[in-house]
């Protein structure tokens, strides 16, 4: 699936945008996004250097899931270019509960090296959740969810998603707009 700007946004507006695609697959008992990115120079930024950490500001793609097992709740895991995780749950933007670095131990993360090319830096990365994190011994499909591209501290910030997000500016904490990922 390819991942859009709401050009609406402010901030998506006047500039090159990266370029985004995620291909989303189960096992029953892993949950894994393979993102491939190519974004110009002045999107990208790699800075975080922990599990934990402000993954936001990074280059960072996102996947954010309603959980299986209390749908009332969801849980987002934010991963930068270079394979760091930020992983919390809770029923909305403020409150969550941020998962332990033992827990996040187990999401999987494989990433492509950056490479140049002219002015885009081309990246990849494949995270594997499994299904114990939420609680469950098996993805039961559908999830509902939606998959997200940013980087709010880049010399050109930008936010796309899978799914469209109806606000009037970038607010990926809106479980209103998650549709079935797959």
């Amino acid at each position: 699936m390819l991942l859009k700007p709401n050009t609406k946004w402010t901030a998506n507006q006047g500039i090159v945008l990266p370029m985004v695609t995620a291909e989303v697959s189960y096992t029953p008992k892993t949950l894994i996004v393979k993102f491939n990115v190519e974004e110009p120079v002045d999107c990208y930024r790699a800075a975080v250097q922990e599990d934990n950490g402000r993954s936001w500001e990074d280059s960072c793609v996102e996947i954010f899931l309603q959980n299986p097992a209390n749908p009332a709740e969801y849980f987002n895991f934010e991963t930068t270019s270079r394979g760091f995780v930020l992983a919390a749950c809770g029923t909305g933007r403020e409150n969550r509960q941020t998962l332990s670095l033992d827990v996040i131990a187990k999401i999987t993360r494989t990433s492509d090296v950056p490479n140049i090319m002219d002015d885009t830096i081309c990246w990849g990365m494949s995270i594997e959740i499994p299904a114990e994190i939420f609680g469950i011994k098996k993805f039961k499909e559908p999830l509902r969810g939606n998959l997200y591209k940013c980087a709010d501290k880049a010399k050109t910030p930008h936010y796309l998603s899978a799914f469209p997000i109806e606000t009037e500016k970038p607010d990926f904490h809106r479980p209103e707009f998650f549709q079935i990922l797959g």
